[in-house]
């Protein structure tokens, strides 16, 4: 196409863009649809079935331990968010198996008959210098923080297009930026970041609504689940400050309601925190100088890889 033939069609799809960003949204949740949460018995999981719930949305909550599960679901009632225990399914399941994703649908189905909102959260994460970081790591980091994503929006999505519906993919500014110490995590979740954003541009025109979510750090107490490789001990301290400290770190029920809020407005993309909106738009315009503020981050504040002092 030449370029006097491209310059419209642009010009039309910033116009688009900026009508669409500016425009008034009609809500799009209700009370008596259904969403799937994975990672929903604890953290940030948990704070979302609590603001899912409050809108009257009936509950699928999917973790790999039952009493979680359980314990989640007990939450969720005795707090009156969700008015009775028969509005939760507990479903414990691995979602690194497509099959056990299949499942996960097909009981949401078989119970309530519809799906909504598919939210997936599950995620792991482990901290260390990239010398300390086993291959495993990061085969573990891609089976739950992406292939689990990938294989519940591929068994629900015949489901979502039927009637129209949610994704929404749990990504990380990880999933936008090098963080040193990180490295299994920030590839899985720049794998999930471009998938997600994939999958709105698909699937938008189609009545599927997906919103992706960078998060910067929050206080969900994902810490005290974290592994810890190399300097374990120097690792977690700075892991841990991070993660708890107020102003740094959001809390869940913050983090909770503004993704309720974007996933009600149809948004596509939304990054918690002013500090992790900031790093996400510097990345964007100057990713050499990103890099070079991380490499400055990880020489004066990381330990050094164990895999080196020995």
């Amino acid at each position: 196409m030449k370029k006097s033939a491209l310059a419209p069609v642009v010009a039309t799809g910033v116009a688009a863009a900026l009508v669409y960003a500016l425009a008034p949204r009609r809500p799009r949740i209700r009370a008596g649809q259904v969403a799937v949460i994975t990672g929903g018995s604890r953290g940030l999981g948990l704070a979302l079935a609590h603001r899912f719930g409050r809108a009257g949305l009936r509950l699928v909550l999917a973790a790999r331990k039952q009493d979680e599960l359980g314990a989640a679901q007990r939450d969720l009632v005795d707090s009156g968010d969700v008015l009775s225990a028969d509005d939760i399914l507990p479903v414990a399941c691995d979602l690194t198996d497509p099959a056990e994703a299949v499942r996960l649908v097909d009981r949401t189905l078989e119970r309530f008959g519809a799906l909504d909102v598919l939210i997936n959260n599950a995620g792991i994460i482990e901290v260390g210098a990239v010398e300390d970081q086993p291959l495993e790591a990061y085969e573990r980091a891609m089976r739950t923080n992406f292939f689990a994503a990938l294989y519940t929006v591929h068994a629900a999505l015949l489901c979502l297009l039927a009637h129209g519906g949610a994704i929404v993919n749990i990504s990380s500014v990880g999933g936008k930026i090098p963080v040193p110490h990180l490295a299994p995590y920030v590839a899985a979740k720049f794998a999930l970041t471009g998938f997600s954003e994939t999958l709105h541009a698909e699937l938008r025109y189609r009545g599927v609504r997906v919103t992706t979510v960078c998060p910067g750090l929050m206080r969900t107490g994902g810490e005290a689940h974290a592994i810890f490789l190399g300097q374990s001990e120097k690792e977690q301290r700075w892991f841990n400050l991070g993660a708890k400290t107020p102003g740094i770190a959001v809390s869940a029920t913050h983090a909770a309601n503004r993704i309720f809020d974007a996933v009600n407005a149809g948004r596509a993309e939304i990054t918690i925190s002013p500090q992790a909106w900031l790093a996400a738009r510097m990345h964007g315009m100057w990713p050499e100088c990103v890099q070079q503020a991380a490499a400055v981050v990880n020489r004066v504040a990381l330990p050094e890889p164990l895999a080196r002092l020995d």
